[in-house]
């Protein structure tokens, strides 16, 4: 099984993906303390090799990049290699994924889907743990109330912010969210 990454300009900064014959394996999202984002890649995908993407990882590229300039993609034909993935987090990715663009659920609500409100913990530290950030909108996650919640990504709960105001999002006491509570 042949693996690679390859690095791609955003709205955001420099993000990076990874994959293999069954799917995307990863994204990077931009680095916030400044440093070679390939370094990063090497050490979260030490299989993988620099190179020129095939072209469904190509179109997963311009998938991102169109969604990080605000239009809305959903980026639900991506696939990726979940393989490794518990079945939790792979129905947490699964709910994730159905989020439209600019629209957010929280963690309660995607518990409730899940068909239990005492998992969102749980639900959070899937996300916290997401391979896919774009691919898997986890910025599109808040926490009770509409309230920003974490975000495990290089820059914080400030990069959150920044996706979900290019997505057309309103101000995060604002929010709309998707689905209703």
């Amino acid at each position: 099984m042949s693996e690679g990454f390859a690095l791609f300009d955003t709205a955001i900064g420099t993000c990076g993906v990874a994959w293999n014959d069954r799917g995307l394996t990863g994204v990077q999202l931009p680095q916030s303390e400044g440093g070679d984002p390939r370094v990063r890649m090497a050490r979260r995908h030490p299989q993988a090799l620099e190179a020129d993407p095939p072209p469904a990882v190509a179109g997963a590229i311009d998938g991102m990049q169109a969604l990080l300039k605000g239009e809305p993609r959903g980026l639900l034909e991506v696939e990726l290699d979940d393989r490794a993935l518990s079945p939790l987090s792979a129905r947490v990715y699964e709910i994730s994924r159905a989020i439209p663009p600019g629209q957010t659920l929280t963690y309660g609500d995607i518990a409730k889907q899940l068909g239990d409100v005492s998992l969102s913990r749980a639900v959070g530290q899937a996300l916290g743990a997401n391979p896919w950030p774009i691919v898997v909108p986890c910025h599109r996650i808040l926490a009770a109330g509409g309230r920003k919640g974490g975000f495990s990504a290089p820059g914080g709960a400030d990069t959150k912010l920044r996706m979900l105001e290019i997505e057309g999002a309103l101000a995060p006491e604002t929010l709309p969210l998707f689905g209703g509570r």
